[in-house]
C-alpha cells in the first residue's frame, strides 16, 4: 500500500450561483473555483500546490473552527501530499532531435515544443 503524506488544509467554501469559490486562509492568495464540489477540491489542491512550490516551509494549517466564514460559507479539510503532488507535475527533462528544417518551422510558427510533445504523448498513451 502506497505511503501518502497528507497535509489537511482548512479551505472556506463560498456557494456560487453555480458552483464554489475557494480560499485557502493559511496560504496567502490562494483562490480557486470549481462548478461542483468535487470539482472545487480538486481545484483547491491544485492552488494549494501551485502556492507552495516554492516554499521551503509550508505552512502551519489553521484550527477550522478558528477561521472565520460568512453565513453562506462553509469550511472543508483538503487533504493535500505535497510528494505526490511533485511527483505528478515535476517536469523531467528530455532531449530530443529533429531536422533542423522541422525546427525552424515550428520555431518561426512559435511552437511550444513541450506543449506539442505532451500533448502527442497523451494522445499516443491515450490520455488526452
Amino acid at each position: 500500500m502506497p505511503m501518502t503524506n497528507y497535509t489537511f488544509y482548512p479551505a472556506v467554501f463560498h456557494p456560487e450561483e453555480t458552483g464554489y469559490s475557494v480560499t485557502v486562509p493559511d496560504i496567502e492568495g490562494c483562490f480557486t473555483q470549481g462548478d461542483t464540489m468535487d470539482e472545487a477540491v480538486r481545484m483547491a489542491q491544485d492552488a494549494i500546490g501551485l502556492m507552495l512550490e516554492e516554499c521551503a516551509v509550508c505552512p502551519t494549517p489553521s484550527v477550522p473552527s478558528s477561521l472565520p466564514v460568512e453565513a453562506r460559507d462553509f469550511v472543508v479539510m483538503v487533504p493535500f501530499d505535497m510528494a505526490a503532488y511533485q511527483k505528478q507535475f515535476r517536469p523531467v527533462k528530455k532531449t530530443l532531435s529533429v531536422p533542423a528544417w522541422l525546427n525552424d518551422a515550428a520555431e518561426a510558427a512559435h511552437i511550444n515544443f513541450s506543449g506539442v510533445l505532451q500533448d502527442a504523448l497523451k494522445e499516443k498513451l491515450h490520455l488526452a
